[in-house]
């Protein structure tokens, strides 16, 4: 009988698809252990897995083929040396977030175009006030979004920019996906860009090469007018020159998902900021 391990920590969603695997594939042994001691007592005679085997985990792991990582980008540090070494396959989802992730993009970029932050201000102050809004309106048929990473969350959200006339820029290394009418750039170009973008949006996984890709000099880069995005990895934006380059009018605002410290410290300055969207890392 094939043994499959959901690795801890565990969660209502964990255990939800590992009753559902249960009935739905009753010749399969399923295990969901509570704790990491449980977890490598189960995984020594396991078939595959999901979530990520630590290295002590693996060692003990002496017939695993199968690694499925429930995140379409891991967390820094999921791939170690001798994971990589390994004979076993990995997959991961990568696919099934692209429409999600992308409207909460769009969400973002409607929202700081009107103003809507400034409002909601004013609703919660109880107050009527047209002139709430403190930032210039974008057009947003004239307005142009620099997309930093364009895979698959980019490439989705770089169609649904075009529909709405925006010009897309796009910046990728591997530059795996074609569109139409989108100008596509190496990583090397982003300097030059900034300055032309409305929206900063950037997707990419936190890698050494990613890591606070935007921070104090390339905020400096951009239009007063212009609004910072971030749905891929928190760690590639330095979050106290985020808030510096907010509250000094560098740049208009911006749009957050993810965070360099997840949680967001209750006494960060992002919190008490104008122009700020943030959600808690659920595009």
């Amino acid at each position: 009988m094939p043994k499959f391990v959901f690795m801890p920590p565990q969660d209502d969603l964990k255990r939800e698809f590992a009753a559902r695997l249960s009935d739905t594939l009753p010749e399969y042994d399923v295990h969901s252990p509570e704790t990491d001691e449980d977890a490598i007592r189960v995984i020594k005679d396991a078939d595959a897995a999901m979530g990520w085997i630590p290295p002590d985990a693996l060692d003990a792991a002496s017939k695993i083929k199968w690694l499925h990582n429930p995140d379409a980008g891991p967390f820094f540090g999921y791939y170690y040396e001798d994971l990589c070494k390994h004979s076993l396959t990995i997959t991961n989802p990568r696919g099934i977030y692209w429409d999600h992730i992308s409207h909460h993009i769009l969400m973002f970029i409607l929202a700081l175009s009107r103003g809507l932050p400034w409002y909601m201000d004013a609703k919660r102050a109880r107050i009527w006030d047209k002139d709430a809004r403190k930032t210039p309106y974008v057009f947003l048929g004239d307005a142009t979004a620099l997309i930093n990473g364009v895979g698959g969350i980019g490439h989705e959200t770089a169609r649904l920019c075009q529909e709405l006339g925006m010009r897309v820029i796009g910046i990728d290394p591997r530059q795996e996906y074609k569109i139409e009418g989108v100008e596509m750039h190496q990583p090397e170009s982003l300097a030059e860009l900034l300055p032309q973008a409305d929206f900063v949006i950037t997707t990419v996984p936190h890698t050494p090469e990613t890591e606070f890709t935007f921070n104090k000099d390339t905020f400096s880069l951009m239009k007063k007018t212009s609004y910072f995005i971030n749905i891929g990895r928190g760690m590639v934006c330095k979050l106290d020159d985020l808030a510096e380059a907010v509250e000094k009018g560098i740049i208009a605002g911006c749009g957050l998902d993810v965070y360099e410290t997840e949680p967001l410290p209750s006494d960060h300055k992002l919190w008490g900021l104008d122009n700020v969207l943030m959600t808690p890392h659920i595009a």
